[in-house]
């Protein structure tokens, strides 16, 4: 006859487990969901008030020949022809496209190269940097208000204060917002002077750089200049990935410079007609409120392909220090 061992130290005892949980229901888990359904209640409601709802309107919209006046039940559906409209009978349409894509292309690489270097500058340990970086850091701050281009107009008028430092030297000063040969260089001038944004981005960027490496190329000869373009710029690169497409976007997206420079109308001559400057003509000077969705897709679509386009080549030149190696 066998009998059991009692439990000792070197074999413990085993614990009976109690009967499981049982697990809530389909309506048990509902009702657990609810109090997170009812935090994000304002985020959904405005998300599809706001948000989704007038995105669907619009892309109806676009398709019909909607001119604000009308009301909704009362507009004509007319298919492409907005579309067409756009592409094939509308100069000043494809006369914005090149001014946004020259805006685009010229200030977008020029603000965040002066963004690197000022963060490169200060990226330093030295008496009153927090101060400097906080100045710097201001004009962002403003972001795209009609007060900051109000004053900027005024400072590139005729009798502005750039003309008069450029005076001091005796240099005649041109009407630099009322020329169309320079109009759309001051918008650029003024968006790149904004750099605030991504300069702090790459600040956080360059203090994550290890800077074993910077010393191990020191030890190998490499000067500043070297250091820069091979341990700076790769390490970097994620960074610099990330503002660029941020400002990209923002770059297509400008509208309220050019609306106050031009007082609306894309002027001197077209010069600064921004897309979507044009859009809001169409949409609320015309009341021409079809074509202007219409716009607004294309706008929409054409920014996401190049987001993409973005995407899709960063994988060739943005590193990543964690990445396995295949």
């Amino acid at each position: 006859m066998t009998v059991a061992a009692a439990p000792t130290a070197e074999r413990p005892a085993i614990a009976r487990r109690g009967p499981a949980a049982p697990r809530p229901g389909p309506g048990g888990r509902h009702r657990q969901n609810l109090p997170g359904y009812l935090f994000l209640s304002p985020w959904l409601v405005g998300f599809l008030l706001i948000t989704a709802v007038p995105m669907l309107l619009s892309l109806y919209l676009s398709f019909t020949d909607y001119d604000v006046l009308t009301p909704l039940r009362e507009v004509h559906w007319v298919g492409w022809d907005n579309y067409r409209r756009m592409v094939t009978a509308d100069p000043s349409y494809w006369h914005a496209v090149r001014v946004t894509l020259t805006f685009a292309l010229v200030a977008v690489p020029l603000k965040l190269a002066v963004a690197l270097g000022v963060a490169v500058l200060l990226n330093r340990t030295f008496r009153g940097v927090g101060v400097f970086r906080g100045l710097f850091y201001l004009p962002s701050l403003l972001g795209g208000s009609v007060a900051l281009a109000i004053v900027w107009v005024s400072m590139f008028n005729r009798d502005g204060a750039f003309n008069s430092l450029l005076a001091l030297f005796g240099i005649q000063g041109a009407p630099w917002v009322n020329d169309p040969r320079w109009a759309l260089e001051t918008l650029m001038l003024l968006a790149i002077w904004q750099f605030g944004a991504p300069m702090v981005i790459f600040l956080a960027g360059l203090k994550q750089v290890p800077t074993e490496l910077y010393e191990a190329s020191s030890v190998d000869g490499a000067g500043a200049v070297r250091r820069f373009w091979h341990v700076t710029l790769p390490m970097l690169s994620p960074v610099i990935f990330f503002n660029l497409v941020l400002e990209t976007i923002h770059g297509f997206q400008g509208f309220t410079s050019a609306f106050v420079l031009s007082n609306g109308t894309g002027g001197p001559v077209d010069s600064t007609l921004m897309y979507t400057l044009n859009l809001y003509i169409n949409g609320f000077v015309r009341l021409d409120m079809g074509y202007a969705s219409a716009m607004a897709w294309v706008f929409l679509v054409a920014v996401g392909l190049i987001t993409v386009v973005l995407f899709r080549t960063g994988r060739f030149w943005v590193h990543y220090s964690d990445a396995e190696e295949h």
